[in-house]
């Protein structure tokens, strides 16, 4: 009779063991490898294209060297240094994060095309690195600021210097690419603009700690204007989700989305325009004899220009739509005769990512780092379709390129060209869009909600033969999400 319990114990353990054993192993196989290179990442994808030998350290072009900037002195040149520390927000009062220049957001940097832009970064305080991105800016790509993939960490007491042309004209933003979900809300950020000057006014919306502000200050915010002259208001998103603004008082044009001109813009009312996150949209607008306000989200925070009462209206009920917006131009490629075609499908499952549990990101069914690697060489013309069906919305960016859309959920695009660096995508909407591979390097393609690349909506676009000599965490510490 003593057998019979000793026999259902062992049972019980051997159910235990078929159990766990493949919870085991999922656990174990969802680990991210440290010291990992993005040349080891994943697998090749070649959209169709000729199939290449990966390249790997020690052969092909190191990306350090690609750099392509002229033994010349800086037109502008800057000194940013890194700190760790309390800081004041106007009219809601101090908070703990992080500073450039003992400020949040940091300077504003002005250049104009063509002008070789020198920023010199010193770490003077943060512990876990630091690096620069240059959000929008089709730098090359040594300069573009990921930890990790384009160069390592700056650690406290260490400098970095970039350097680049100013490419294009347009509105543009800097921010951090180490730890880039906390750090970037914690206040590492700014704005670039590349102008010839003319007048205009930054709007650049960001959160610290559930505090919505605008140009760093709480509440109301006022710049002064004169009636009758024509304004371009710079609104750049710096948060992790999609805002509507808009204009209260007066009618505008949407003049420039993520760095590009809008082809024959025409006056919008009574509409918002919806700016993703890492986005960027420059509204002209006519200023009339009384003050006018810019929506940013809804909330008290927001843009007043001009002396006076501004009206209070609320947010317009429908945004432009800027796949039928303004009128066609030619584009600089044809986009019907692609070398590439890629899919990159977001989707989520339940599962393990690096040892924990949760619901997870998918791109083409794989979690990160066992995701699609985008194989393209240069002068190559490619088309993408991205599709969502992850249950949110995501703001796709792609470094060192700025792509068209050629159509929505099926409907092609009628408008003014729509160029973006930063594309807005819904769940359950699809997008078909194409680029010029025409900068040669290793480029994020993330998602811009920074929580999520962090938890592994992260791939790259890889150039034939080029190599990075840079790693994820392993003694180099480097975290880009």
């Amino acid at each position: 009779m003593a057998r019979r319990p000793l026999r259902r114990v062992l049972v019980g353990l051997l159910a235990t063991v078929a159990l766990l054993a493949p919870i085991g192993w999922f656990w174990q196989q969802s680990l991210v490898p440290g010291g990992l290179s993005a040349m080891d990442m994943g697998y090749a994808d070649f959209g169709g294209g000729p199939s290449v030998a990966m390249m790997h350290a020690g052969h092909g072009t190191d990306l350090s060297k690609l750099a392509a900037v002229p033994d010349r002195p800086a037109d502008v040149s800057v000194n940013l240094v890194a700190r760790k520390e309390r800081f004041d927000i106007p009219g809601r009062g101090s908070t703990e994060g992080y500073t450039l220049n003992h400020t949040s957001p940091g300077p504003e940097i002005r250049a104009k095309k063509g002008d070789l832009v020198e920023v010199t970064l010193v770490n003077e305080s943060v512990s876990a690195g630091i690096t620069l991105h240059w959000h929008g800016v089709d730098v090359p790509a040594a300069q573009d600021g990921v930890a990790g993939v384009t160069q390592d960490a700056v650690m406290p007491g260490q400098t970095f210097k970039y350097r680049f042309v100013a490419p294009d004209v347009g509105t543009y933003w800097y921010h951090s690419h180490q730890l880039s979900h906390e750090q970037v809300k914690g206040g590492l950020y700014g704005v670039l603009v590349i102008s010839p000057g003319p007048t205009d006014v930054v709007a650049v919306a960001h959160t610290y700690d559930k505090v919505r502000t605008v140009n760093g200050g709480y509440g109301e915010r006022r710049v002064p204007g004169v009636a009758g002259t024509t304004v371009r208001v710079r609104v750049i998103n710096t948060d992790n989700g999609p805002m509507a603004s808009w204009v209260d008082g007066a009618q505008y044009k949407v003049v420039a989305v993520d760095g590009t001109e809008v082809n024959a813009p025409t006056q919008v009312a009574g509409k918002s325009v919806l700016v993703t996150a890492g986005g960027r949209i420059d509204l002209a607008i006519t200023l009339p004899a009384t003050a006018i306000r810019i929506g940013l989200g809804g909330g008290p925070t927001t843009l007043v220009i001009g002396e006076g009462d501004a009206p209070t209206g609320r947010e317009p009920p429908g945004p432009v739509d800027l796949l039928t917006y303004g009128k066609p131009a030619a584009l600089p490629f044809d986009p019907s005769a692609a070398d590439r075609n890629f899919e990159y499908r977001i989707g989520r499952r339940p599962g393990f990512f690096d040892g924990k549990p949760g619901l997870w990101w998918t791109i083409n069914g794989h979690q990160f780092p066992d995701v699609p690697m985008f194989v393209v060489k240069q002068g190559d013309v490619v088309r993408m379709t991205v599709k969502n069906t992850s249950g949110q919305v995501h703001p796709m960016h792609l470094h060192g390129h700025h792509v068209v859309v050629l159509s929505r959920n099926g409907q092609p695009a009628t408008g003014s060209p729509w160029w973006v660096d930063s594309l807005n995508v819904e769940d359950d909407e699809t997008y078909e869009i194409a680029f010029l591979a025409d900068n040669p390097g290793i480029w994020m393609d993330h998602c811009h909600n920074l929580p999520h690349a962090a938890q592994g909506l992260i791939t790259h676009l890889m150039y034939e033969g080029v190599t990075t000599p840079f790693h994820l965490d392993g003694p180099t510490g480097n975290e880009p999400e």
